[in-house]
């Protein structure tokens, strides 16, 4: 048996990646309601499900980001993960150090 040569070993790469770089297909149940609006938006604006869904998508996360904190002590991270709000003033580790040799005197 002989094994292919390293070129074309890379050619056969590099076609398989092409191959790979088109739209993800999958299956999705959607309630009823969730998909009466998703045919609509399609329908009204001559797009596919898919793409109506995806814009669905899309401006649920941007919403996420944008939406205020429920709480003032809380703040909002790029993410959107909420973290509490720094309060009074910044411990260092430096400061802990020294409180620690004066515990020990």
């Amino acid at each position: 048996m002989q094994l292919p040569d390293f070129a074309s070993i890379c050619y056969l790469a590099s076609e398989c990646e092409v191959m790979h770089n088109d739209t993800m297909r999958t299956t999705v149940t959607l309630d009823d309601d969730a998909y009466e609006v998703a045919m609509l938006c399609a329908r009204g604006k001559g797009i596919t499900l898919g793409a109506a869904i995806s814009e669905f998508v899309r401006q649920g996360q941007e919403a996420r980001f944008l939406e205020p904190s429920p709480s003032p002590r809380l703040k909002r991270l790029p993410n959107g993960m909420l973290v509490a709000r720094a309060r009074g003033r910044v411990i260092t580790s430096e400061m802990v150090k020294a409180a620690l040799e004066e515990d020990d005197d």
